[in-house]
């Protein structure tokens, strides 16, 4: 009898993804919406720092920690087949801390994560006020976190800031830096036109993640504009939890003014959807096995 293939990797599964053709990553804010991404057929999802800070109450300021991530990422991982790219805003570190950022990332269960070359108090890609650590400083982050990988096929994203701090010129410096020392990708944050998308791309010869994020300061383009640009991952990083929160408040003043809920049971999940969703009719036939 022949061995079963193994099954690959989460980073080998998201490299097979987004070689295969540009593809959405869909930020998920919790276990049950990375189940939804799955049944709806994504290739790919993202926990992103700026929802779990904001689901902590708090800014994105690099207050989470890096326990905090992990804990999350892991109950995400577990909870879908989709490999899961991770947010892991500065490194949580110097190159030292960055070794344990990438080995704890990995254990979780997460395909990849990107890090990004701002100074803490970190921003809001964008918003102004932000700072960059030199390049030699990022390069050397990265240099850290390939080193400490065991899969070879975790991806290792590099983000530069630097489009708004000191311009394109610098961002593309940057960029290929931090893919000599061995970054995987780059994340360009925070680029303002599709020109520039495209200039960056022309650039810079490696695969490129777009941030497709609302209200910032890039335009909001469909995957398939941004993979003509040459981008093979397109971040929604917050669009499904700000979506959820605008319902969620909706909701509670509909309680507080009118007393019920009626106007929004239509906009719900029912109860029956929502069980179907948490595969609960399987797990109600296995307790009743267990009693014979």
């Amino acid at each position: 009898m022949r061995n079963a293939m193994p099954t690959p990797s989460p980073g080998r599964r998201l490299r097979d993804a987004f070689n295969r053709q540009p593809i959405a990553v869909p930020g998920v804010f919790n276990a049950l919406v990375a189940k939804m991404a799955e049944r709806l057929g994504h290739d790919a999802v993202y926990l992103s720092g700026g929802a779990l800070s904001a689901a902590y109450g708090v800014p994105d300021v690099g207050l989470i920690t890096l326990t905090e991530f992990v804990n999350e990422s892991r109950t995400i991982a577990h909870a879908t087949k989709l490999p899961l790219l991770c947010d892991a805003d500065t490194g949580f570190g110097e190159a030292l801390n960055v070794e344990r950022t990438v080995q704890l990332f990995e254990e979780a269960g997460v395909a990849g994560i990107h890090l990004e070359d701002q100074v803490l108090p970190k921003r809001c890609g964008h918003l102004s006020g932000k700072g960059l650590v030199s390049t030699e400083t990022m390069a050397a982050k990265i240099r850290a976190a390939v080193a400490a990988k065991r899969d070879p096929d975790f991806v290792i994203i590099a983000r530069t800031d630097a489009r708004g701090v000191h311009g394109m010129e610098d961002a593309v410096r940057r960029a290929k830096m931090y893919l000599q020392a061995g970054a995987d990708a780059i994340f360009p944050e925070a680029l303002e036109t599709p020109e520039e998308f495209a200039a960056f791309a022309k650039a810079v010869d490696a695969p490129l993640l777009a941030n497709n994020t609302e209200f910032g300061r890039s335009p909001n383009l469909t995957v398939e504009a941004f993979g003509a640009l040459g981008y093979c991952m397109v971040l929604f990083p917050l669009t499904a939890f700000r979506a959820a929160l605008k319902s969620a408040r909706d909701t509670l003043s509909d309680i507080k003014t009118l007393g019920h809920q009626r106007e929004r049971l239509a906009q719900m999940l029912t109860r029956a959807e929502l069980y179907e969703l948490l595969e609960y009719s399987d797990y109600e036939a296995r307790d009743l096995a267990y009693f014979g």
